[in-house]
């Protein structure tokens, strides 16, 4: 019994700090890759603006094996919520960053949001 009550407070404490995770895919340009790094990295543009909250966890940036292939970009936040506060707070900046990049982000698909436990 005692072992069972563990348990599910470990399981309510690892419910607690479930992240929020968005995930992109992009195929730049072939002359544009090395900005598309610099942008959409761990230290570009975007995790510069998203580091403006205490909400964000980070950016990692997966580059393709094949030339020309798809990247990935894969953003942690602290919840839900708290990516949809900073929605609020910077979605015009948000907005105006994206529309600055599409020359850099080429072919650009939201793959989904998901939980990381």
């Amino acid at each position: 019994m005692r072992s069972s009550l563990w348990l599910r407070i470990a399981g309510w404490v690892s419910a607690l700090r479930m992240t929020h995770v968005r995930v992109w895919r992009f195929r730049p340009p072939a002359d544009r890759e090395a900005a598309f790094l610099d942008a959409y990295g761990p230290t570009g543009r975007w995790a510069r603006l998203f580091a403006a909250t205490p909400d964000f966890k980070g950016t990692h940036l997966l580059a393709p094996e094949e030339k020309g292939g798809h990247w990935l970009t894969i953003d942690r936040w602290a919840s839900r919520e708290a990516f949809d506060r900073f929605q609020k707070s910077h979605g015009r900046t948000y907005r105006r960053i994206d529309a600055e990049m599409r020359e850099i982000a080429g072919e650009e698909e939201f793959i989904g949001t998901f939980e990381e436990p």
